[in-house]
């Protein structure tokens, strides 16, 4: 099992050689910084074809060097494609695969309908402006990834005839709205950056509440849902397939965090405040979700299936991220008795001053009074990063927490005090990162920590009685005075653009 972060894995070298000798009349793998490829593609006919000219000598591709491989199944493409008037795909009708990435695609788009056979379509991070309108004949296509397609901004209406259609990710195109009959697409399974638009008495969220075979929902422009009805009528918490949801408003937060949005008297719109609360309590999860993602939210409270444990549906939830919550004024008080919570990221909460009691102690205990339940049973990586206001974390001694906390990331805060419940009680902590700490003077007594990063805290001082410690870096921590305590250090990185001497703390350290 890989980690919860985890995008990308190895495969053996002997499996992959394996592999490579079996596939060795029928497939081509020719990647970056070779000279010979358009004499490795015109050697043999392929099924398969996997070229990666980005970074190469070639520069380019010519499209017209591949052209002569008229059999092939897939055709994996990863940087620059010249073209010249009259190319197209027709010589490739026999394509179930087509991945393009980084490349002028535009001229080639109108022959894609060529594709009949075609099951994936991948053109991320192309010049592609455009679709084919009658891209719903493509009876096949199962994946249409559009991801990065700028100049894209709009999906043909036939698009909702594709019946077979599983994937469809339109996530940083310039597209605002969906195709009305997408609710026709039943077999959609996963559906990244579906962009909420009103249309007189019609909202596109409609178009969600048939889709019940949904695994990964991605849902963008949530402020602009006029009612809380509409929400209802998406029918979230009917879709018991899902696992994974990302509720993401409009950004309307600036640099400083504030909303940018603001009436004639300078004060927040609390009306629209209102409203997005009454939005995201519609949203009410099934119970097998496993990774939520709320952004750029900015109501004052959270959703109520997130702070009342008589409503909470997040018994099965793994990954939680909240990332620009311009106005909530406290963290949800249901978190810590979530028995599969593992990573937790909060970004950017400049309206949190205080973490107290009500994040870490069950509302309840057992019933035999000396056995408090532990919370965060599961936690394995919590990242606190811009809640710039946040001063005071309570944590005492006998409140018992994160147990296999291994990570811990503390950023951009106002924290004078690193809580003694900490230190106590994250015994499995290993990684722990503090930066841009303006008010921290000291880190002590973490035992079991074997990296520790530091970096722009102006009043540190002092880092001590860390027994385990084996990395240390410090980087522009001008106050710096006592290193003690560290006798497993192995490396210290030191930087500082304004040192002039090697600072007297390091005289008597042992390494």
């Amino acid at each position: 099992m890989g980690s919860i972060e985890q995008i990308h894995c190895n495969i053996h070298d002997v499996v992959r050689s394996f592999a490579q000798y079996m596939a060795r009349n029928e497939a081509l793998v020719a990647q970056n910084k070779e000279t010979d490829i358009a004499d490795k593609i015109n050697s043999h006919k392929f099924f398969r074809l996997s070229l990666e000219t980005r970074g190469s000598e070639l520069d380019e591709l010519e499209c017209y060097s591949i052209q002569a491989q008229t059999s092939l199944r897939t055709l994996l493409s990863v940087g620059p494609i010249k073209t010249k008037p009259g190319d197209s795909l027709l010589a490739f009708s026999n394509l179930w695969t087509l991945h393009v990435e980084d490349a002028n695609f535009d001229a080639l788009v109108e022959s894609l309908n060529q594709l009949k056979h075609l099951r994936y379509l991948s053109i991320a991070r192309t010049n592609t402006s455009t679709l084919p309108e009658n891209i719903g004949k493509m009876k096949l296509l199962q994946y249409i990834n559009l991801c990065g397609c700028k100049s894209l901004v709009n999906l043909p209406s036939s698009i909702v005839m594709l019946q077979h259609l599983r994937f469809l990710n339109i996530a940083g195109t310039g597209i605002s709205n969906i195709p009305k009959g997408f609710h026709g697409l039943a077999n959609l399974r996963n559906l990244y950056m579906f962009p909420v638009q009103m249309d007189g008495d019609w909202c596109s969220l409609e178009e969600l509440g048939p889709l019940s075979q949904l695994t990964r929902l991605h849902i963008s422009g949530l402020d602009n849902v006029s009612s809380p009805s509409f929400a209802t009528k998406a029918r979230i918490g009917e879709k018991v397939r899902l696992r994974y949801l990302s509720l993401e408003c409009t950004c309307r937060i600036g640099h400083d965090g504030q909303l940018v949005i603001k009436d004639e008297e300078g004060i927040p719109e609390l009306q629209q405040q209102q409203l997005i609360e009454e939005v995201l309590n519609e949203f009410h999860p099934p119970l097998g979700l496993e990774n939520l993602e709320i952004i750029w939210y900015f109501g004052q409270r959270l959703p109520r299936w997130m702070m009342s444990t008589a409503v909470v549906p997040l018994g099965s939830l793994r990954i939680l991220s909240m990332e620009d919550l311009a106005y909530c004024m406290e963290l949800p008080n249901v978190l810590c008795q979530l028995p599969c919570l593992e990573f937790l990221q909060i970004i950017h909460a400049p309206a949190i001053k205080r973490v107290g009691p009500e994040f870490l102690q069950p509302n309840h205990h057992c019933l035999n009074n000396s056995h408090v339940r532990v919370s965060f049973p599961r936690l394995n990586t919590l990242n606190f990063n811009g809640l710039v206001e946040w001063e005071e974390w309570e944590w005492e001694l006998q409140v018992k927490a994160t147990p296999i906390l291994e990570k811990l990331i503390l950023q951009k805060c106002r924290l004078r005090h690193m809580p003694p419940g900490l230190a106590f009680h994250a015994r499995a902590l290993k990684k722990l990162y503090i930066n841009d700490m303006k008010h921290l003077s000291s880190l002590e007594n973490f035992t079991s920590v074997v990296h520790l990063d530091v970096f722009r805290n102006a009043d540190l001082e002092r880092i001590s009685n860390l027994p385990k410690l084996q990395k240390l870096i410090i980087i522009m921590c001008p106050k710096m005075k006592v290193l003690e305590g560290l006798p497993a250090l192995q490396r210290l990185d030191l930087e500082d653009y304004d040192m002039e001497t090697v600072p007297r703390y390091l005289q008597d350290l042992r390494i």
